[in-house]
């Protein structure tokens, strides 16, 4: 199968129909030497997502900015106020009571970005599911796996 097509039917099934016609054309990548699977993919040098074991993708903050021009991804998403806002960009998990809006597809332990004023500032595992974040007003909702301020980020840059 050829191996562009694997990450389109992946995002598909992961994000919604039709997320994967924001995928940008010129992508590259790596390719695990054992097994021959799809180990990253990147876009002009910028990493977009890591292929896990299981089958999912983690996605890069960069990676979700450019599949939220389709409006199927953006149900898979949070948005947070803006007291919130500095420390989720530094890192720090998303509490409940800090969530604005949630989107319909956000489920438990799936990659849910974090958005603030229409910008994804962070990306990280769900804890609670979509209807769990709207009734609760205390508690983690996201946990932040990669974030624009993280030292990741410092090193690259």
């Amino acid at each position: 199968m050829d191996q562009i097509l694997k990450l389109q039917y992946s995002l598909d099934a992961l994000f919604g129909n039709s997320v994967s016609k924001c995928l940008p054309k010129n992508i590259e990548m790596t390719f695990s030497r054992k097994t021959g699977r799809i180990r990253t993919v990147s876009h002009e040098g910028k990493l977009l997502c890591t292929l896990r074991i299981d089958g999912g993708l983690a996605i890069s903050p960069y990676f979700a900015q450019i599949l939220l021009k389709s409006k199927t991804f953006k149900e898979n998403c949070i948005e947070i106020n803006q007291d919130a806002a500095p420390f989720v960009m530094e890192g720090k998990s998303v509490f409940c009571k800090h969530v604005v809006w949630c989107g319909n597809k956000v489920r438990i332990s799936a990659d849910t970005p974090v958005l603030f004023k229409d910008r994804v500032i962070a990306v990280g595992k769900a804890v609670l599911s979509q209807k769990m974040i709207s009734d609760f007003n205390r508690g983690v909702a996201v946990k932040v796996r990669d974030s624009l301020k993280s030292p990741k980020r410092e090193i690259e840059s």
